[in-house]
C-alpha cells in the first residue's frame, strides 16, 4: 500500500476548507507532468508549504489527467480552490515564467481527489517521517515500511472518522462508487474525475462518431450507477449527447469485441439511422491502454438488459 503527500499552498487549502461540501478536489499542477506515484483509491495528504508546515487533510486519488485551464474549471469550478477562471488563470499564471496570454489556454496536471477532509486549524498534523524541507511537490511513502504505517495509519483514521484496519504489506484502496460499493452509490463520488478520465482516454473524441466538438460530449456509463455500475474508466465511453440517449435508450450496443451494433429498431420506429448503422460491425474508437477499455462485463450487461435485440 502506498501515500502520496502533496505540498500545497495556504490559499488554496483555506478556499477549500471553507467550503466542506465539496467533496472532490483538484490538486492541480501549474506543469503538465504526469502522475503515477498512486492507483485510484490509495490515499493521498495535503500538506501546507512553510511556514505552517503541517499536514491539513487528505482525501483518496480519484485519477489523474491533463486539462487546459478552462476545462479544469468547467469539470471542478470551485472543487479547483479558487473563487473564478480568471483567478484560477492568475494563479496559475503566477507559477509560469512567463505570463499567461490572454488568447492562452494552457494545459496543467490534475490529480483528482475525492472523500476530500480538511482538518481543524487545531488539530492538524505534523509533516511524515524523513519528509525533507526542500521538497516542492510532494512524496511518495510505501506504509508497508514500520515507521510510515505507524503515522499514515493515523491520518487514515482521521479521513476515515473512525478505525480503519488494513495490511500496509498489501495493495489498499477506499471502497466506494468508483470501486463498487453498492451502498455509497446514489452519493455519485468521483463523478467529476470520471469524466475527466474519460475525456482524456478517448482523445477528446466520441467512441462512434468521432466527433471532436467537446461541448456535446458526455462521460456515459455503461452499467449506469443506479443499475450497480461503478465509477470505472473501463464502465465509460465519451459519446456525443444524443448517442448517449440513443445507447441508454437500448437503440445502440457495444459487444464484448467493442464492435458497435444497431438495433433494426431504430429504423422501424423512426425512420433513420443511417449514420449508424452504416458504422455496424465496425469497432469503436478505444482507449490506448487495454486495461481502460471497456470491460465486457459491463457491456454484457448492456447489451443482456437495454439493448433492443428485435
Amino acid at each position: 500500500m502506498k501515500a502520496f503527500v502533496g505540498v500545497t499552498d495556504a490559499k488554496w487549502h483555506r478556499f477549500l476548507s471553507a467550503r466542506p461540501h465539496l467533496t472532490e478536489v483538484n490538486f492541480w499542477r501549474p506543469s503538465g507532468g504526469a502522475f503515477r506515484a498512486l492507483t485510484p483509491g490509495e490515499p493521498f495528504f495535503f500538506k501546507a508549504h512553510y511556514p505552517l508546515n503541517r499536514v491539513i487533510g487528505g482525501g483518496f486519488f480519484s485519477g489523474f489527467e491533463r486539462l487546459r485551464i478552462s476545462e479544469a474549471w468547467d469539470l471542478f469550478g470551485e472543487a479547483n480552490g479558487v473563487a473564478s477562471l480568471d483567478e484560477m488563470r492568475h494563479m496559475v499564471g503566477g507559477y509560469r515564467r512567463q505570463p499567461i496570454a490572454p488568447e492562452e489556454d494552457p494545459e496543467i496536471g490534475c490529480i483528482f481527489v475525492r472523500d476530500s477532509v480538511f482538518f481543524p486549524d487545531d488539530s492538524t498534523v505534523e509533516p511524515p517521517p524523513n519528509f525533507a524541507p526542500n521538497v516542492v511537490q510532494g512524496k511518495t511513502y510505501d506504509l508497508a515500511e514500520p515507521a510510515a504505517a505507524d503515522y499514515f495509519g493515523l491520518l487514515l483514521h482521521r479521513l476515515l472518522g473512525g478505525v480503519v484496519e488494513f495490511d500496509p504489506r498489501e495493495p489498499w484502496h477506499r471502497p466506494g462508487p468508483v470501486y463498487g460499493d453498492p451502498r455509497l452509490v446514489p452519493q455519485r463520488l468521483g463523478q467529476q474525475s470520471f469524466k475527466a478520465v474519460v475525456l482524456g482516454a478517448y482523445g477528446r473524441r466520441c467512441a462512434i462518431t468521432g466527433n471532436k466538438v467537446q461541448p456535446v460530449l458526455q462521460a456515459a456509463h455503461i452499467r449506469p450507477l443506479p443499475k450497480g455500475g461503478e465509477h470505472r474508466l473501463d464502465n465509460g465511453l465519451l459519446l456525443k449527447s444524443d448517442v448517449h440517449i440513443l445507447f441508454d435508450r437500448g437503440y445502440l450496443g457495444v459487444d464484448p469485441k467493442h464492435r458497435l451494433l444497431v438495433s433494426p429498431r431504430l429504423r422501424s420506429e423512426f425512420g433513420n439511422g443511417d449514420q449508424f448503422y452504416a458504422k455496424a460491425g465496425s469497432v469503436i474508437t478505444l482507449p490506448e491502454r487495454r486495461a481502460d477499455r471497456p470491460h465486457a462485463e459491463f457491456l454484457e450487461w448492456h447489451l443482456d438488459t437495454v439493448f433492443k435485440a428485435a
